[in-house]
């Protein structure tokens, strides 16, 4: 969602604010501001991209400061509703990720105080709050604010008079950055990796102090805390776009690599993961998850229900602590999320927590907070995804559900056969296969330009990946697209089969490819456009198809990972075609951090 950056130091805050927003851009957002203290707050705020500041910046001079990049959610997009947010007197001002839940209560409360709020926002009250309770201490006034707000929040807060900076944080991430003379906040790691690689991760609860020289971090009863500076491995050539002309293409060209590193040190003799659970007590698991980590979370259900022959259920995690659910302490509850950070996936987690359930996360982000609840982890190790469409994620996150649904069937004493280890490790160079036919994917997707909705068919383990390449084309391109599985078509779908329809089939060979036929040929005979994705040459197939993709053979639950670059792929370079920054979609965020 919204992106935070703080600096405090040695140097022209603006600047360094200027960058870490554009660094933050990829979480989405429609506005961006910036305020530097020096003695006064001046800010510069605009509607729009980042770039909007640049030729602004150099009106602000002071060596502390704040920035944001908001994505609405109280007031439409405008330079009124953006943040940085000040109070009536302009002495404090503030940035803020997350949702006031009361704040038209506490609205009503300070505008019969006098206060005159400007701005549609929840987040401006949280301004005039401190003012409200400023008496000469930042620190102090912002702890009785916090005590009245209801809902979540990450800010930073800045007074003209006190040269510090003050963060808290209950349920929007907040990481601090340690340098010699100088002191960094935001709300991601990217934004402020060029400058250190040294991090401190927030929990909620925790207020932070940063000053030049110095910072400590509290919990709300004041108590100090001692806490843990981690090394972040990533690289700021990570963060770079290089020779790609987006960061989504540039994403889907290291997922050979994003594999191999999800792998690497996890294969030996057995399966080597890391974990506090025992598969023998574990009566059932339950995965929840967002968005694309949702599918490979259908796909990770077929995978251990087949090699560790334990039930598993999905649910998306934005329901999940919303019904009720049935857990026990003999279930294991998975979380998937990317960022580590997925607001819902967060609260699924909790709430099995509280139900005394064994908790395990896989995520990409290390530190993230998902991290760092759950009892037992698998990261995923593929370097920072940048791209709003998930790519080399997805494929890693079903890479890892591979590996764990191996570990649960080899805990349990069976032998996994060295054929499935072989040929798991072969995967990535048959994703290079796949990206060396780039050019004939996109002369395919010149021919859908101008569609306006797609459907996918998928069937058994390929399901969810129909499901994801019509996310990846909704996502990016803007045209409508539904994915099902085969067997459902003629329950519903067949109806919007006409001439001007596009359909993908996922057609690799399996125990299902004669059903598959079957439904191919009912699309041809009313005129629909068939794309297929085939692993090998068949008469039949190519005869009903009007274009064809192959891709290399691999075993059936090795499948869904090869069968989404090409899916990929026909995404990007029909949105890339169609003019559309693939990079930023329109009211799309990389993290969704607010429910």
């Amino acid at each position: 969602m919204c992106g935070i950056i703080g600096y405090i130091g040695e140097k022209e805050a603006a600047p360094i604010l200027l960058k870490g927003l554009k660094r933050l851009e990829y979480r989405g957002y429609d506005s961006a501001g910036i305020c530097v203290s020096n003695k006064e707050l001046t800010i510069c705020k605009k509607k729009g991209r980042v770039s909007e500041l640049d030729a602004e910046i150099q009106n602000l001079h002071g060596k502390i400061g704040i920035g944001h990049t908001r994505w609405a959610t109280h007031g439409e997009p405008s330079e009124k509703n953006s943040h940085p947010h000040t109070d009536c007197s302009k002495n404090i001002a503030i940035v803020h990720n997350g949702i006031v839940e009361n704040f038209e209560s506490l609205k009503k409360i300070l505008e019969s105080e006098g206060h005159k709020i400007i701005s549609e926002t929840d987040s401006e009250i949280i301004a005039h709050l401190i003012e409200k309770f400023y008496s000469g201490d930042l620190e102090e006034a912002v702890v009785k604010s916090l005590k009245l707000i209801e809902g979540t929040f990450g800010i930073a807060v800045i007074h003209k008079d006190e040269e510090k900076i003050i963060l808290a944080k209950r349920g929007s991430p907040l990481v601090i950055g340690i340098r010699e003379k100088e002191i960094f906040a935001a709300s991601d790691v990217p934004a402020i990796l060029e400058y250190t690689n040294k991090i401190i991760y927030m929990n909620d609860n925790e207020i932070a102090i940063l000053e030049k020289n110095n910072f400590h971090i509290k919990n709300f009863s004041g108590d100090f805390l001692d806490k843990k500076i981690e090394e972040i491995k990533w690289t700021i050539d990570q963060l770079e776009k290089g020779d790609f002309k987006h960061f989504m293409l540039k994403e889907i060209f290291e997922q050979p690599s994003a594999i191999q590193n999800t792998l690497r040190g996890r294969i030996k003799e057995k399966i080597k993961l890391s974990l506090r659970i025992d598969p023998r007590k574990i009566k059932k698991i339950i995965i929840v998850a967002c968005g694309t980590s949702w599918h490979s979370a259908l796909i990770g259900k077929f995978l251990i229900e087949k090699f560790a022959e334990i039930p598993v259920e999905v649910d998306y995690a934005s329901e999940f602590r919303y019904r009720n659910p049935l857990i026990t302490k003999d279930d294991l509850v998975i979380g998937i999320s990317q960022s580590g950070e997925t607001a819902d996936t967060l609260g699924a987690i909790q709430e099995a927590k509280s139900k005394n359930a064994k908790t395990l996360g896989i995520i990409n982000v290390v530190g993230s907070t998902i991290s760092r609840v759950v009892d037992s982890g698998i990261y995923i190790h593929a370097g920072p995804e940048i791209g709003v469409a998930s790519t080399k994620a997805f494929t890693s996150q079903v890479t890892a559900l591979f590996l764990f649904a191996l570990y649960l069937k080899q805990e349990k004493g069976a032998i996994i056969e060295n054929g499935i280890l072989n040929e798991l490790e072969k995967i990535p160079e048959k994703i290079k296969n796949i990206l060396d036919d780039k050019d004939k994917i996109k002369k395919i997707a010149e021919n859908f330009v101008s569609s306006r909705n797609f459907l996918y068919f998928g069937r058994g383990i390929n399901f969810p990946v129909a499901l994801e390449g019509a996310l990846k084309l909704k996502e990016i391109s803007y045209i409508h697209a539904e994915g099902y599985p085969s067997a459902e078509m003629k329950h519903g779908p067949i109806a919007l089969v006409d001439e001007e329809m596009p359909v993908v089939f996922i057609a690799t060979n399996n125990s299902l490819i004669q059903k598959t036929l079957s439904n191919m040929q009912e699309i041809k005979s009313r005129g629909g456009k068939i794309i297929s994705i085939v692993n090998e040459t068949n008469s039949e197939i190519i005869k009903l198809s009007d274009y064809i993709i192959e891709i290399p053979k691999t075993i059936e639950e090795l499948s869904p990972i090869l069968n989404t670059i090409p899916l990929q792929l026909l995404a990007y370079y029909i949105a890339g075609i169609r003019g559309i920054d693939v990079d930023k979609p329109r009211n799309l965020a990389k993290s969704v951090t607010v429910e």
